[in-house]
């Protein structure tokens, strides 16, 4: 039985927009994996200590046949084809792909956090994931996204335009 699951697709290396709907294509395509919801991209600041450019960040929702962990797998295999290095926390990247919620899944291993364990208090997580679900509830607070984000003091992030939908063969 197919799973809902939201990923954060982020870029801030090269053509950001390539990359992300590159990643979007790819993860689309996975077995038993189909897209079937899109936020707007978000141009945001980077986190984290070291200079970067701003990133493309988006969120989208994909309806899959695949368990947490391949799809995990999938997700960073999508990352490391596309050149993402991971030498520094926080530091810029080609493309960054994080599993945000599998269903109502709670997963707390060495490889995989469900839900994600930051994305609550990250202003451009919450924006995008509000956009495409608004009602959506976190798992285990029973809190929604939407409350999260309210509760954040102003955001930077500001909408750069929608992202092309990849082809779906």
């Amino acid at each position: 039985m197919p799973e809902r699951a939201y990923i954060a697709i982020g870029s801030n290396l090269g053509d950001r927009h390539a990359y992300l709907e590159a990643g979007l294509k790819e993860v689309a395509t996975l077995p038993g994996t189909h897209l079937v919801k899109l936020s707007h991209a978000y141009e945001t600041p980077p986190m984290g200590p070291v200079a970067q450019p701003d990133f493309l960040n988006a969120v989208f929702a994909i309806e899959t046949s695949l368990a947490p962990e391949p799809l995990l797998a999938a997700l960073l295999a999508t990352e490391k084809k596309h050149q993402r290095q991971r030498r520094i926390h926080w530091g810029p990247r080609t493309l960054d792909l994080d599993l945000l919620l599998y269903g109502k899944c709670v997963i707390e291993s060495a490889d995989l956090t469900l839900p994600h364990p930051h994305m609550h208090e990250r202003s451009f997580v919450l924006i995008p994931l509000c956009e495409i679900t608004p009602n959506l509830r976190h798992p285990v607070t029973g809190r929604s996204f939407a409350e999260y984000l309210a509760a954040l003091n102003g955001s930077e992030a500001k909408a750069v335009g929608p992202l092309a939908l990849p082809a779906i063969p």
